[in-house]
């Protein structure tokens, strides 16, 4: 397929390169020209704006860090929509607001331009292995559509239900790890403490129920009080409002959730947002 991948940070950037390995034509536009270049090299097209890179492409593929960007590089003068063409499709990674998600869908429905949810869980060692979760919503038809790119960079692609659901779906994913960071975070710090020797129990633990994919991947992290990225404190406290909100819409009171979030909002205060989300263990340190 013809491809056009917008925003090309932590995930979006590996996506762009699974998807020239699949075989697919590539173009690409980044907000931060320079990261469009080691793709070039591997011969994707370059765009000045979302909307030229829609131009040459059957559907696009976004991956920016908010609704706002996303709002940005889709709608407007130069985006990405205007350049689509009836019959398109719009293939969105990112993590932003369920209830938008749903606007959005809909006004590109009145184009007839097709519109998929597809945030995705992995991590960015996920994305560099081509091996990512991916929520999807959307109509199954357009889902179907989505396939050849989604597949391109994971392991897995469950379809949820009509536009929206992917990003429901991925709120409760953030809700769920928001609590296992902290717990393993804080088993860490009592284990350091009581001096067991951290690597060793890390092994046992991993054959126990205690098993996580936050005990394998971020608990060397915590023991050498160490944080790089990773996903960022910071993006995983917008990931959790955005939970939080749709929990209230709900009428449910997380409560983990909610603690959590006010345990990010500390380290953010103190300087360690741009740290990656494992740096949860500083908080009983």
């Amino acid at each position: 397929m013809r491809v056009a991948v917008v925003g090309l940070g932590t995930m979006g950037a590996p996506m762009a390169r699974h998807l020239l390995e699949a075989g697919h034509q590539v173009t690409v536009h980044n907000r931060t020209r320079e990261r469009e270049q080691p793709l070039a090299a591997r011969g994707a097209a370059r765009a000045a704006t979302p909307r030229e890179a829609a131009a040459a492409a059957e559907a696009v593929l976004t991956c920016v860090s908010d609704t706002p960007d996303l709002l940005a590089v889709l709608e407007g003068e130069d985006g990405a929509a205007a350049g689509l063409e009836g019959g398109g499709l719009v293939v969105d990674c990112s993590t932003v607001s369920p209830a938008e998600t749903t606007a959005v869908a809909a006004r590109l429905a009145e184009r007839g331009i097709g519109f998929v949810d597809a945030p995705v869980s992995g991590g960015s060692e996920g994305a560099e292995r081509g091996t990512l979760t991916v929520f999807a919503g959307g109509e199954e038809a357009d889902v179907e559509r989505a396939r050849p790119i989604l597949d391109a960079f994971s392991g897995r692609v469950t379809h949820l239900g009509p536009p929206g659901a992917g990003q429901v779906a991925k709120a409760v994913n953030q809700v769920m790890i928001a609590g296992t960071y902290a717990s393993v975070g804080e088993g860490i710090a009592l284990a350091q403490a009581a001096g067991l020797p951290a690597d060793a129990l890390v092994q046992a633990l991993a054959a126990g129920a205690a098993a996580s994919w936050v005990l394998d991947n971020r608990s060397a992290n915590m023991i050498a009080d160490s944080y790089p990225l990773g996903f960022k404190v910071g993006l995983h406290r917008k990931d959790l409002g955005i939970a939080l909100d749709e929990a209230a819409r709900h009428g449910l009171a997380l409560a983990v959730a909610q603690l959590v979030a006010e345990q990010e909002d500390g380290l953010i205060a103190d300087g360690h947002g741009n740290e990656d989300v494992s740096a949860l263990a500083r908080v009983p340190r």
